[in-house]
């Protein structure tokens, strides 16, 4: 009796990019599962575009994600993007003309406001953002959506 080789099992692999790194919201609605899958429940909806998430996991087109409140769960690649945005924690914070503290301030962001990261150069404590019409520059540590070393361009 010839009996036929079955082929080896292979682990479904992850896309090879570095984690943890941040990602944003691609929908306006995205789901936020305890587990990787539909089957799992619906746990948290986010409804806020461009948001920016971390990804600390892979499984085949899933994330395990976590948020800027700390909230973990599971969203599925498709509602990812890797535009970088950033979220403003704590306080208000003042977006400057310059990468300089004594630089001129051309809008004070509230916590909650989401803008797009444009740069974060290398050795710098200031990243450079732009939220609807205003472009200028933050504190590194003002903002969740970027690594302390991290550069952004």
């Amino acid at each position: 009796m010839l009996v036929a080789a079955l082929p080896a099992y292979t682990a479904p692999k992850g896309t090879g990019l570095p984690l943890p790194r941040f990602v944003s919201a691609r929908a306006n609605v995205i789901n936020l599962r305890t587990g990787p899958g539909v089957q799992h429940p619906v746990e948290w909806v986010y409804q806020r575009r461009d948001l920016p998430l971390e990804i600390i996991a892979e499984y085949r087109n899933w994330r395990k994600t976590r948020d800027w409140q700390g909230a973990l769960g599971w969203i599925h690649q498709s509602m990812l993007g890797g535009r970088r945005t950033f979220i403003v924690t704590g306080a208000k914070r003042p977006l400057h003309a310059k990468s300089e503290e004594n630089a001129a301030v051309v809008a004070l962001l509230e916590p909650g406001v989401v803008g797009k990261i444009v740069e974060c150069p290398d050795a710098s404590d200031w990243c450079q953002v732009s939220v609807g019409a205003f472009d200028g520059w933050l504190q590194r540590r003002t903002l969740w959506g970027v690594y302390d070393n991290e550069v952004v361009r």
